[in-house]
């Protein structure tokens, strides 16, 4: 980073902590020569730009080679495929870099995770190719605030806001690439190909999963945070119960994994948000619920769980957790994943999209 971004970034934080994101002080964000469009009331600093330090770049292996010996089945990996290339990024890994600057399938993403509010969001930056994204240290409502770290813009990017807010770029929306979230073990009986980001990452760090730096800070009914919430959490479901969201503006429909897991170990629903038809699927085991859209080739499709099996009533055809047609007429269609949906804390999503409805079984 040039020395000039170095010395903004040094007014702007005092304190540097141990890894992680924090230790509850509610130190405020002194905006400087920053203008944010959001609240800087509710911005806190946490931590020196890149004392979390994200990925660039990192190594890429397969399922069970040497660098993958820390992940569980049961662990939590948040996926994503760009062409014919598939990604797994467990957040044994996220919990130490939050985010995860990759080219994958000839496109420049960045693969995102906030361990406070539990928001798993890719972004496309092929819209800015000098950007390299970093984790900055600052909280906006307990959120991830991304920042440029190659010094070539001063601009902030609050994840769950899906833009800039503050600096140079502040109001130009960043644009989103599907992300899902299941087990690893899931993950990979669905792409047995997939690479997965590798413990090797140059980065003295514990990746498994006893070394979660959080306590029970992820148990869903915990309500204690770690900055301030302005209006506090709404009561309504747990608040840190994983939710799947499918957002439109500043609302969208919440499917919190509780209620879908009332329906099965696996379920579909149809719903609609901003006008736009989506269907979700939920396998319990795989602690995973995606949502897409429900055509395939031009057809229209309407799905139902019949012998513990998706199908879609027109073609009778059986449809894997990923959206791949797996048997039938249908076989080898995708359904287009919603590139809005993505998975969070409860806490967090009537404080970032306040018009969201929430489903209920």
């Amino acid at each position: 980073m040039p020395r000039h971004v170095i010395q903004r970034w040094s007014l702007l934080f005092s304190i540097a902590l141990a890894a992680g994101c924090g230790d509850g002080s509610s130190v405020p964000f002194e905006p400087q020569e920053l203008q944010c469009t959001i609240s800087e009331s509710e911005i806190f600093r946490a931590q020196v730009p890149d004392g979390i330090p994200a990925l660039t770049d990192p190594r890429l292996v397969l399922p069970g080679d040497p660098g993958t010996e820390a992940f569980r089945d049961v662990d939590r990996v948040v996926g994503v495929v760009r062409g014919d290339e598939a990604l797994a990024v467990p957040l044994n890994i996220f919990w130490w870099h939050e985010i995860v600057n990759v080219d994958l399938g000839g496109e420049r993403i960045s693969i995102t995770h906030c361990p406070l509010t539990g928001s798993s969001i890719g972004f496309d930056r092929s819209g800015f190719p000098a950007v390299d994204f970093g984790v900055s240290g600052l909280l906006y409502r307990n959120n991830l605030v991304m920042y440029d770290r190659s010094g070539s813009t001063d601009t902030l990017w609050p994840q769950m806001s899906l833009g800039a807010r503050c600096g140079a770029g502040a109001g130009s929306p960043l644009p989103t690439v599907s992300v899902v979230e299941m087990t690893y073990g899931a993950w990979v009986t669905l792409h047995p190909d997939t690479r997965v980001v590798s413990t090797s990452t140059g980065h003295d760090r514990i990746y498994e999963h006893w070394a979660y730096p959080y306590g029970s800070y992820d148990s869903p009914d915990n309500s204690e945070l770690l900055f301030p919430l302005f209006g506090g959490i709404d009561p309504r479901r747990p608040p840190k119960e994983r939710v799947l969201g499918v957002r439109a503006g500043s609302g969208g429909i919440a499917y919190p994994f509780g209620a879908l897991a009332e329906l099965g170990s696996k379920a579909v629903v149809q719903g609609s948000a901003g006008g736009q038809e989506h269907v979700v699927f939920w396998d319990e085991e795989a602690q995973g619920a995606l949502a897409f859209h429900t055509h395939a080739d031009g057809q229209p499709l309407t799905f139902a769980v019949s012998d513990d099996r998706i199908v879609d009533l027109e073609t009778g055809s059986t449809w894997g957790l990923h959206g791949i047609a797996i048997e039938g007429a249908m076989e080898g269609r995708r359904l287009e994943p919603i590139s809005d949906a993505f998975v969070a804390f409860w806490f967090a999503w009537p404080r970032f999209f306040p018009d969201i409805e929430i489903w209920e079984s």
